[in-house]
């Protein structure tokens, strides 16, 4: 019975390795949101400016972003004026002015001027951090079928071994030889491996809700995804969820008598040593 033992652990296994490779490419997801977290922050202490790790803030405290740095945690504008894309949260392309008494999130950039904030969400009471674990809960919820899935398989297996059984008994006691009896209880239990029945469905949440993290596309639950196949409409809150984030010049449309190269060039002369998003 080698042959067959050899390929039934074979194809059990390469089904094992496709499964451990889903979750690795989802758990890849859900570390690409926590790499967009700066790992230390600027504090203001006794007057100074001190460099922290981002474990060590606290609500309260007052931090400092500079510009091209991302927000460590999100607090609340102190001082200063900025823009800074929070694209990763909204999928809003166009950058958000943020002046005093503004909120600001973590991992979302500032793009222009200094901004001096207070925390008031660190570690899990972040936005981000609920985006986490949002992804997180969306991998490990079950969807409908899935559920009706496990309750089939609960019944059919039971039933099968029962019938494999039947069929060893059956076949020894009228053929009386013990290996094709044992080669036709071991062909049921193959046949009827309800395998697919139970790893196909939770393989392709894992994979669907992976891959959607990776887009910047967020699925609440299992359920959620399942429902999705029988949409007909859908409706979008921002025109940056479906661009590419950035801005991009469409038209020059100079004023009569005014030639468009000229105005091309006197642009992006002034611009150039300009730090707003959309220079």
């Amino acid at each position: 019975y080698f042959e067959s033992s050899a390929t039934i652990i074979t194809l059990i296994l390469m089904g094992k390795l496709l499964e451990a490779r889903a979750k690795i490419r989802t758990s890849e997801a859900i570390e690409a949101l926590v790499k967009l977290q700066p790992k230390t922050a600027r504090l203001q202490r006794d007057g100074e400016i001190v460099e922290v790790d981002i474990n060590s803030v606290q609500r309260g405290d007052i931090f400092v972003v500079r510009p091209g740095e991302s927000m460590p945690v999100d607090g609340l504008v102190l001082a200063g004026e900025s823009s800074v894309n929070e694209s990763m949260l909204t999928g809003e392309s166009l950058p958000v002015t943020k002046v005093a008494g503004a909120k600001v999130f973590a991992a979302t950039l500032n793009q222009q001027g200094l901004l001096q904030c207070r925390a008031t969400g660190i570690g899990k009471q972040t936005v981000l951090a609920g985006i986490i674990r949002l992804v997180s809960e969306a991998q490990g919820s079950k969807a409908p079928i899935q559920r009706l899935a496990d309750k089939i398989s609960g019944i059919f297996v039971p039933v099968v071994v029962v019938i494999a059984l039947v069929t060893f008994g059956a076949w020894w006691f009228f053929a009386g030889d013990f290996t094709q009896a044992l080669v036709n209880a071991v062909a049921v239990l193959v046949i009827a491996c309800p395998c697919a029945l139970g790893l196909a469905t939770p393989m392709s949440i894992m994979v669907a809700t992976g891959r959607g993290a990776r887009e910047g596309v967020l699925v609440k639950d299992a359920a959620a995804l399942e429902t999705l196949a029988a949409i007909d409409t859908l409706i979008v809150d921002k025109t940056g969820t479906l661009t590419e984030g950035k801005p991009t010049l469409t038209d020059v449309t100079p004023a009569p008598g005014t030639d468009a190269k000229m105005l091309v060039r006197l642009a992006g002369s002034l611009e150039r040593g300009s730090e707003h998003p959309i220079a």
